[in-house]
């Protein structure tokens, strides 16, 4: 047996039911998605087995793209999960045969609660296409399975029609990459769309901070206390005025400036790079990784300081570019 070439036969096989399934799209399609676009309560996925499995992975693709939904095992469904579906789901019931006894068995009592049924199903004649509002018929195709019965193109299928209409849905509901950071704030995608450099920065106290006027010898103390690679320097009024890094002070250093007898002023750098506080974490780290430093200060509209972020708080927070 040629392993890879048998590999890749399956894939061709349920490629091209992709593309049978694709090609024959119709209204269909449209109804369906305007169903779930129209929807009141929330969008409530069922199958059993395998198809299950997929049923879940869809539900939880229209959850995170903006439409409220989530998967119903059906046998639960019949020992009390029904009462989590009321009149205002949709219910979309996904069986290729259509004679799945688990999915059969609880039409009636769905009915009762006044849901709207959709079928995903490949039989026209099935008993579910006929019970069901609206049928989702998948044209014929062979299973990749050998013996042509394990859920296989089917299921393929299925997984890319469920991401079809939730992607179509989401671009309906004109859902933006700040939707959909709210839904993901564990994931890193997720925290590089919301995480702002307020969320991440050394705040109060925390600042490495000096006023004009002061012994450098004490700057280095303050810089060394708070531990960041940096220190500000601001007015009487926290206006930021310049600020020191571990490297401008290595160089100060190397130059034998007595750091008893000068003022922090006399060797701070001044108008250094800064941010404001409501900038997205992530374009900070873009930031400071295209100018190669470590750290920025963190200024409001009037240039006062406010904070004070490092490329590490950023890491650490699970972002990276």
């Amino acid at each position: 047996m040629d392993k890879l070439a048998e590999a890749k036969k399956i894939f061709n096989v349920e490629i091209e039911a992709l593309k049978k399934t694709r090609d024959a799209l119709d209204e269909t399609f449209v109804e369906i998605l305007d169903s779930i676009t129209a929807c009141k309560g929330k969008v409530i996925v069922t199958g059993m087995g395998k198809p299950g499995h997929i049923g879940t992975k869809i539900a939880a693709t229209l959850a995170s793209l903006g439409t409220p939904s989530f998967y119903l095992h059906p046998g639960e469904a019949m020992h009390g999960d029904l009462g989590m579906v009321t009149k205002d789901d949709i219910v979309i019931m996904i069986s290729y045969s259509g004679e799945s006894d688990e999915i059969l068995r609880i039409i009636p009592n769905i009915k009762m609660i006044g849901s709207k049924l959709i079928a995903i199903t490949g039989n026209p004649n099935s008993t579910l296409a006929k019970s069901v509002d609206i049928s989702q018929i998948f044209p014929k195709f062979e299973e990749a399975c050998y013996l042509g019965l394990a859920p296989t193109s089917s299921t393929t299928v299925t997984l890319c029609y469920g991401d079809a209409l939730a992607v179509v849905a989401s671009g309906i509901y004109g859902f933006t990459q700040s939707d959909f950071g709210k839904f993901h704030p564990a994931g890193s995608l997720g925290k590089k769309l919301i995480l702002t450099i307020e969320d991440l920065m050394a705040k109060g106290d925390a600042i490495p901070l000096v006023h004009k006027g002061t012994p450098l010898m004490l700057t280095i103390e303050e810089m060394s206390k708070k531990g960041l690679g940096i220190i500000t320097i601001v007015d009487n009024e926290n206006t930021l005025c310049g600020i020191l890094t571990d490297g401008d002070l290595r160089r100060i250093l190397e130059k034998k400036v007595d750091i008893y007898s000068v003022s922090v002023e006399e060797v701070m750098i001044r108008n250094p790079y800064t941010l404001h506080k409501d900038k997205l974490a992530v374009d900070a780290l873009v930031f400071i990784k295209e100018r190669s430093i470590n750290s920025l200060p963190i200024v409001d509209e009037s240039n006062h300081l406010v904070g004070t972020i490092t490329w590490q708080m950023i890491v650490k927070a699970g972002i990276v570019i």
